[in-house]
């Protein structure tokens, strides 16, 4: 079953299967007045059905080298053939306290570490005991990120040349501190803008995200 979000301004996110991908289209099109027009260019495609509802896609692992222009009813196949190529891919999933990072060729998992490291939940005592704990908390924290940052510069930063792009997933605000880290500036400048949601990161999270990172996120609105 393919995993829908509701996205901010209204509408849903879809994540669609490259093998899916041309008939989840022809499926769109026949629940909306049939397909008025495809627009298609290098970083992004958008179909706009008979009742005005558009299906937009920001190309995965862009530039879309073929087929650009506006075209009437579907026009997809160059967005099919491009989503379809097997790709190397890396992986960083991070929430704090744990993490796993990888590297997929298609939908497997070649290369991965995982990691966990305690980090305490907040405390609700007051005063001293409150603030050590805190403090102990943020450095608990310091630690399980930088453990984090060690493993995506193994696994990730010595490939990163190799790899046709990254795919991030979890925490937003974890993801973000290891931005600063210098190993992992190239890691960081081929990943894709899109974060998965994820669990707790483990290796059977990590599978999955490597599957979720072929897949194709379809904006309906």
């Amino acid at each position: 079953m393919a995993r829908v979000r509701q996205v901010s301004g209204g509408g849903k996110a879809v994540e669609v299967e490259p093998e899916r991908l041309a008939g989840w289209f022809d499926r769109f099109a026949a629940r909306n007045g049939g397909a008025a027009s495809t627009r298609v260019t290098s970083t992004r495609v958008v179909v706009t059905a008979g009742d005005g509802t558009t299906a937009a896609v920001d190309v995965p692992f862009p530039p879309l080298e073929t087929g650009h222009g506006d075209r009437e009813g579907l026009a997809l196949g160059a967005l099919v053939d491009h989503a379809g190529v097997r790709r190397r891919i890396g992986l960083l999933l991070v929430r704090l306290g744990a993490h796993s990072v990888g590297i997929a060729e298609g939908a497997d998992v070649v290369a991965s570490r995982t990691d966990r490291h305690l980090v305490h939940g907040r405390s609700a005592a007051g005063g001293w005991s409150q603030q050590r704990f805190a403090r102990r908390r943020d450095g608990q924290a310091r630690q399980a990120l930088r453990a984090a940052a060690d493993d995506a510069a193994d696994v990730l930063g010595a490939a990163a040349s190799e790899l046709d792009g990254v795919v991030l997933g979890g925490d937003r605000a974890a993801l973000d501190e290891l931005r600063d880290d210098p190993r992992l500036r190239p890691v960081f400048a081929i990943a894709s803008s899109r974060v998965l949601d994820v669990a707790e990161p483990r290796r059977a999270v990590l599978d999955e995200a490597a599957r979720r990172a072929r897949a194709v996120e379809v904006v309906v609105r």
